[in-house]
């Protein structure tokens, strides 16, 4: 009987750390979003002829791990992009490689969030800018394997569409560009602080009140230093209905490089349409692709409807490489 009860053990524990390893792997997923069984960061067929999207995912708030560790790896996050997988431009193919920072935390992330705890200035250094040094590191291996720089684009989506901005406002010539969608990593600003009622000025009050001096003060040196930028070739996707920075979005529009797409979406929150299809999430369910309806503006990118774009998200790629 205990034979059995360690052999049951055993198995659960080799179980468990499969699919933990499994469901935390970062690597290139192919067009039906599932990870590439034969191409690593390490091993790129005809490398030279690639045109490599790096995915940078969500995440709740800046400066903390993410508990729901599926969303490295989750389908919901990357199915707008990897319908663009396989596609050609000059003969160059576009693969898709998810990059999971989710584990990662700041150094000072404990007290970052609770205002009474937190004393200026931040200690080491931000889960963004960490997660901006995996990219960088990840972006010398492709180029080690031999794809040119200007054929490599930083993607991401919320927080990784914020360190996006960041990691290029730093290193401006470090890869061709970047296609982001809904760039915001401090919260729920737009609804919480009711920015539509009370305007970006007093709602940013609201959420220095609520959150503290730390997120905010860190916010704004943030885009300050974007805004430096001489050149930030991001095309960006935003929406004034998106809860988190949905109205907070326009200091962008003054950075030369930057085009911001607003879509024209028409309906409410989770019934939005876009040329009169409605936008549904591809999620995956007991093994199958399914549909549902988005959460709101800021699920954007997962839906049908942000195949669009694909013509225009294929058209800037081909104007940078």
């Amino acid at each position: 009987m205990k034979k059995i009860i360690l052999f049951l053990t055993l198995l659960l524990t080799l179980t468990t750390n499969s699919f933990s390893e499994m469901i935390l792997k970062s690597g290139f997923y192919d067009k039906n979003m599932n990870l590439h069984k034969t191409q690593t960061k390490n091993n790129i067929d005809d490398p030279e002829n690639k045109i490599i999207l790096i995915y940078n995912p969500g995440q709740e708030f800046h400066d903390s791990p993410r508990k729901d560790l599926k969303r490295c790896t989750d389908t919901i996050d990357i199915s707008g992009y990897s319908t663009l997988v396989g596609t050609k431009i000059n003969n160059k193919e576009i693969m898709l490689y998810v990059l999971c920072t989710q584990k990662i935390a700041g150094d000072n992330e404990k007290t970052l969030w609770h205002k009474k705890l937190f004393k200026e200035p931040y200690k080491g250094t931000t889960k963004l800018d960490k997660a901006a040094k995996l990219n960088l590191k990840l972006i010398d291996n492709f180029v080690k394997l031999g794809t040119p720089a200007n054929q490599i684009f930083l993607t991401g989506h919320s927080c990784g569409a914020w360190m996006t901005f960041m990691l290029m406002a730093k290193h401006p010539n470090k890869v061709a560009g970047g296609i982001v969608t809904m760039p915001a990593c401090y919260g729920m600003i737009t609804k919480n602080a009711k920015v539509k009622k009370v305007g970006i000025k007093k709602g940013l009050e609201k959420f220095r009140k609520e959150d503290g001096d730390g997120p905010a003060n860190l916010r704004k040196n943030q885009i300050n230093e974007i805004k430096k930028s001489n050149n930030l070739p991001i095309l960006v996707f935003t929406h004034p209905e998106d809860p988190f920075d949905g109205l907070l979005s326009d200091w962008m529009d003054d950075i030369p490089g930057v085009k911001r797409i607003i879509p024209p979406l028409k309906g409410k929150m989770t019934n939005f349409k876009l040329n009169k299809q409605k936008c549904r999430v591809h999620d995956r369910q007991d093994g199958k692709i399914t549909k549902i309806k988005p959460r709101d503006a800021h699920d954007f990118s997962f839906t049908d409807c942000f195949q669009y774009y694909n013509p225009t998200i294929l058209k800037y790629i081909e104007s940078r490489i």
